[in-house]
C-alpha cells in the first residue's frame, strides 16, 4: 500500500522529534488514527478525556520542555473544544501545534454534518499561522511552517486536514511552478541583543541608582545566572512575576517572591521604595504594583519588540535575548558599595517567611490551606514539577510555596482559566517521566474536569519511570476565589447558589479507579500525608479539607483598611463571623508577628 497523507504526516512529525500527540479521536481524523495504527503508535497518541484537556496537556508539555506540544482533534466539535487550551498557549507564549480534521472536501460549503468554518474559527487563536491542506503536496511545507512559527513566535499554530485527504496517496511537491518545497525539519533560534550604545545607557542608569529593583518573568528563565550576577553587583532585590516564579529559587535572601495581588509584602515594598527598576523577560500587566510613575528610572529587556515599553515608562528598552543582553551589560556595571538597600530587602524577606509560617499555622476549620503549601516546602523533591490551577490555589502557590533547586512550576498565567492544573501535570509527566509532579487544584476545577483526567493518569502511569504524581485537592465546597472577589471587589456577600459546590470524597473516587487516595481533615496530618504521597509507588490524590474562610489578603492591604472593608462587605454573608475573625487574625501575623 502506498503511503497516505496520514502516514506522511506522522513521518514528518517524527522527523521533528515529536514523541507525543495529545488528543481525542473522531471520524474527522480517522485517516490519521489509522496511520497511527500502521506506525505502531509513533508518535504516541495520548488519549485525553476531552479535547480541551488534550490542548492543556500539550501546553504543559511545551511549558516544561520548550518544545512544541502537539494536540489533535476531529472536525467541528472536537476542534471547538481545543480553543481554550490553545488560547492559554497564546496568552502565555507557548509553542503548540494543533492538527485538526475537517469534513471531506467534496462536502465543504454544503452545510454538512460537523462542518465548521475552521479557518475563521482558528484565525485569532492561531493568528500566526493557520492553514488548510487541499492537496498532498502541501503537507511538508504546512507542517514545517507550523512547527517553526510556533517555536519562533512562541505561539499556537494550526494545520487543518480534510478527512478524505488524509486517506489519499501522498505525493510530495515537485520542482515545478506553483509547488512549494520545504527544507529538512529543524529550527535554530537566532540570538540577538540590543546595540552597545543602548546597553551602555542602561548601565549608566543602573550605576546611578541606589535602590535597584529587578522584576523577572518567564523570559528570564535562561538568564538566571546573569540575573543573579546583576543583583549582586547592584545590590538589588528581585521580584518575580507569576510565570517567572521558578526563574530564581526562593531561598536566595534577596528574592522577594511574587508580585501583584497574589504577591508578597517584600515585593510590594521593593517596588514602592526603589529608585531604579530593571524588568527582564516579563510582561507583568498590573502597573499599580510597579513603582509610581516618576519615582523610579526604568529599563526593560525583552526578546519581543512588540511587547516592550508598554507597562511602565521605561527610559531604555533593550530588545534581545535576556542572557546575551545581560552578559553585555554586566561588564559595565559598578559594584554598589553601599549595601544598606540590599540589607533592607533581605530583612524584609526574612521577616516575610516568618509571617508566612505564622499565617499557615493560624487555627482553621478544619485545615488552613496555607499550611498545605507550607508543609510541602521542607519535603519538596529538588527535581519536582509543580502545577497550580487558577483560583485560590494560585494565591498560595504564589505566596507560600518555596521554589528551590531545579524545581519547575507553572500555571495559566495570563488567561487564568480554570482546569489546567491536572492536564498540565499529565503533560509534565510525558515530558519528564523520571521526575515527580505535583498539582494543586481547587475542588471547583477538580469537579470541572480533573476527576475525568484521573482516568488518563491511571491509564498511563505505568509508563512513567517515576510514577509519582500527587494531585492535592483544596476541598472546601466553595468556588473560593470568586467568593473572595465578590466580597473584596464587588462589595457583595457570598451568593451560595452560585458559589457552593456539591460535596464528594475525592480520595474515595481516586481509590475507586485504582489510584491512592488520602483524606486529610486535621492540620497535624498534612506533613505525614505529603510524606506518604511522595513515597508512594503510584499516583496519589490528597483530599485536603480546607477552611474557605481563610482570606487571600493582598500585600498592600493595611490592618485598618482590611477591618473596615470586612465590616462593609460581608453584611449578610453566611460566613461573616468566620471571615472577619480569621481574616483579621491572618493579617495580624504580618503586622504584629503574633498568634
Amino acid at each position: 500500500m502506498a503511503p497516505t497523507v496520514g502516514d506522511y504526516l506522522l513521518e514528518r512529525l517524527r522527523e521533528w522529534d515529536v514523541e507525543h500527540i495529545f488528543g481525542y479521536p473522531g471520524d474527522g481524523i480517522n485517516g490519521i488514527i489509522a496511520a497511527l495504527g500502521r506506525a505502531d503508535d509513533s508518535p504516541q497518541f495520548v488519549q485525553a478525556r476531552h479535547e480541551e484537556m488534550a490542548a492543556f496537556q500539550a501546553v504543559g508539555y511545551a511549558k516544561f520542555t520548550g518544545k512544541p506540544g502537539v494536540c489533535m482533534a476531529t472536525s467541528g466539535p472536537g476542534a471547538i473544544h481545543l480553543l481554550n487550551g490553545l488560547y492559554d498557549a497564546k496568552l502565555d507564549h507557548v509553542p503548540v501545534v494543533a492538527i485538526v480534521g475537517q469534513t471531506a472536501r467534496s462536502a465543504m460549503g454544503g452545510n454538512y454534518q460537523q462542518e465548521v468554518d475552521l479557518l475563521s474559527l482558528f484565525k485569532d487563536v492561531a493568528s500566526a499561522y493557520v492553514q488548510m491542506a487541499t492537496v498532498p503536496a502541501q503537507l511538508p511545507n504546512l507542517i514545517d511552517r507550523a512547527m517553526r512559527i510556533a517555536l519562533a513566535d512562541r505561539t499556537p499554530t494550526a494545520v487543518i486536514i480534510p478527512a478524505d485527504l488524509q486517506e489519499e496517496a501522498y505525493e510530495g511537491p515537485s520542482h515545478a511552478f506553483k509547488n512549494v518545497p520545504s527544507s529538512v525539519p529543524g529550527y535554530t533560534p537566532s540570538v540577538t541583543r540590543a546595540p552597545d550604545t543602548e546597553v551602555t545607557r542602561a548601565a549608566e542608569i543602573l550605576n546611578a541608582g541606589s535602590k535597584v529593583a529587578i522584576l523577572v518573568g518567564q523570559g528570564a528563565r535562561s538568564a538566571a545566572a546573569e540575573v543573579m550576577e546583576v543583583a549582586e553587583l547592584t545590590g538589588a532585590g528581585v521580584a518575580k512575576a507569576l510565570l517567572g516564579k521558578d526563574v530564581l529559587p526562593d531561598d536566595l535572601p534577596y528574592v522577594t517572591g511574587a508580585i501583584g495581588l497574589l504577591g508578597t509584602r517584600p515585593s510590594y515594598e521593593l517596588m514602592r521604595d526603589c529608585d531604579t527598576l530593571l524588568i527582564v523577560g516579563s510582561n507583568f500587566p498590573y502597573s499599580q504594583f510597579l513603582p509610581e510613575f516618576g519615582d523610579a528610572r526604568g529599563i526593560q529587556i525583552d526578546i519581543d519588540g512588540r511587547m516592550i515599553g508598554m507597562r511602565y515608562p521605561t527610559e531604555v528598552n533593550l530588545v534581545g535575548d535576556a542572557a546575551q543582553t545581560l552578559r553585555a551589560l554586566i561588564p559595565q556595571l559598578n559594584r554598589a558599595e553601599d549595601r544598606s538597600w540590599r540589607q533592607t530587602v533581605e530583612d524584609n524577606v526574612a521577616r516575610w517567611w516568618g509571617t508566612v509560617e505564622r499565617q499557615a499555622m493560624v487555627e482553621a476549620d478544619p485545615v488552613n490551606p496555607m499550611r498545605l503549601f507550607w508543609e510541602l516546602n521542607s519535603r519538596l523533591p529538588d527535581d519536582a514539577i509543580i502545577t497550580a490551577d487558577s483560583g485560590s490555589a494560585a494565591n498560595w502557590y504564589a505566596r507560600d510555596l518555596k521554589i528551590r533547586g531545579g524545581v519547575r512550576g507553572s500555571l495559566s498565567g495570563t488567561l487564568a482559566t480554570m482546569g489546567p492544573g491536572v492536564p498540565y501535570a499529565i503533560g509534565a509527566k510525558f515530558a519528564h517521566p523520571d521526575r515527580p509532579a505535583i498539582a494543586f487544584v481547587g475542588d471547583g476545577a477538580m469537579q470541572m474536569n480533573g476527576l475525568a483526567e484521573l482516568l488518563t493518569i491511571r491509564r498511563y502511569c505505568s509508563e512513567w519511570s517515576d510514577p509519582r504524581l500527587v494531585i492535592a485537592v483544596l476541598h472546601n465546597n466553595d468556588l473560593n476565589q470568586v467568593t473572595w472577589e465578590l466580597r473584596a471587589m464587588g462589595g457583595a456577600p457570598k451568593f451560595e447558589e452560585s458559589q457552593t459546590l456539591p460535596d464528594m470524597s475525592y480520595a474515595t473516587f481516586a481509590r475507586s479507579i485504582g489510584l491512592e487516595g488520602i483524606e486529610v481533615s486535621k492540620p497535624e496530618a498534612i506533613g505525614p500525608a505529603w510524606e506518604s504521597a511522595l513515597a508512594a509507588d503510584r499516583p496519589v490524590l490528597l483530599d485536603v479539607h480546607c477552611d474557605p474562610d481563610i482570606p487571600p489578603i493582598p500585600p498592600h492591604a493595611e490592618f485598618e483598611q482590611m477591618k473596615d472593608a470586612a465590616e462593609a462587605i460581608i453584611k449578610g454573608d453566611p460566613d461573616a463571623r468566620g471571615v472577619v475573625k480569621k481574616g483579621l487574625k491572618t493579617k495580624a501575623q504580618e503586622l504584629f508577628g503574633r498568634n
